[in-house]
């Protein structure tokens, strides 16, 4: 049997590992960027919107290069989502006074999505700086959402591309392995929400989840070019986290995940097991899912 290298969920054979090779040689002096861009082009490697699966194709490449399976041009500069020492963002400051009361008293409230805006900066400051996990930048297609009242900041909510295979979702969904490979780019999961620690509105927290699952899915066609039909998200118990914001805005609790990760090769949990949850966002979901939408 020849040489087979798994990857991100697919297995890459001989032959193709071959084609990187003769791509390689057939364009000396060019950089990993244009390889990895010729690459996407000869495979028709392309997300749902048209635009190339590079940092993927990168990612598969430099699997490859440290493998010893294929030899890249030096690179010619230190990208920054690669190096060891992250840079922080820098912290920006917001009025931190207390805000407590009624639901009803923050309203008008507005939702902003600061993907690609100058309010990035914000939201990576606020999650870095107040989110337990920290803000670290999504790989692949993700939207970012900051929550303001009268102009003050009060909450943040992350959504990225979902994770390809989590066994309680695909079970509830009923899809096989062909079927989630086709139809993953339909789900989003929610990566982070932020209420931030001086806000003390109850309902708060259930009520932007419902705003944003009445408008995720517009919002990710504007910008990717395909809807989406299901969320999903995971809540760590062990952090004493029990899900209770999406319980009441009506996301249903579908079991643990293995606690292996995404790379796992061992088959045995390597962090916490947490809850998963999932919100259709279309009554027909499954034909949905299913279905050209």
């Amino acid at each position: 049997m020849g040489i087979e290298v798994r990857y991100r969920g697919r297995v890459y054979s001989e032959k193709d590992i071959e084609d990187i090779r003769e791509l390689i040689t057939r364009s000396p002096g060019q950089s990993r960027f244009f390889l990895s861009k010729e690459l996407c082009r000869l495979w028709n490697w392309t997300q749902p919107n048209g635009v190339y699966k590079d940092m993927v194709c990168r990612g598969l490449m430099l699997v490859l290069h440290r493998d010893g399976l294929i030899t890249l041009p030096s690179r010619k500069r230190e990208l920054t989502w690669l190096s060891s020492e992250k840079t922080e963002p820098p912290q920006v400051a917001v009025d931190d006074a207390l805000v407590a009361g009624p639901l009803p008293a923050l309203m008008p409230l507005d939702i902003r999505m600061v993907r690609r805006t100058f309010g990035e900066q914000l939201y990576q400051s606020l999650i870095h700086h107040h989110h337990y996990l920290g803000y670290t930048r999504p790989v692949g297609e993700h939207l970012e959402y900051i929550a303001f009242s009268e102009g003050r900041p009060l909450a943040c909510l992350g959504f990225s591309s979902a994770p390809r295979h989590i066994g309680a979702r695909d079970r509830y969904l009923g899809w096989n392995k062909k079927e989630r490979t086709i139809h993953l780019h339909k789900i989003v999961v929610n990566t982070r929400f932020l209420i931030l620690p001086w806000v003390r509105v109850p309902h708060f927290a259930s009520y932007l989840l419902g705003q944003m699952a009445r408008r995720i899915s517009r919002d990710w066609e504007h910008t990717y070019h395909h809807p989406i039909v299901w969320l999903e998200t995971f809540v760590d118990p062990e952090r004493g986290f029990t899900g209770t914001c999406y319980k009441a805005a009506n996301w249903k609790y579908l079991g643990l995940t293995t606690g292996r990760g995404k790379n796992d090769h061992t088959g045995k949990p390597n962090r916490s097991l947490k809850y998963i949850f999932g919100y259709p966002l279309k009554k027909d979901f499954s034909k949905a899912l299913y279905g050209i939408l």
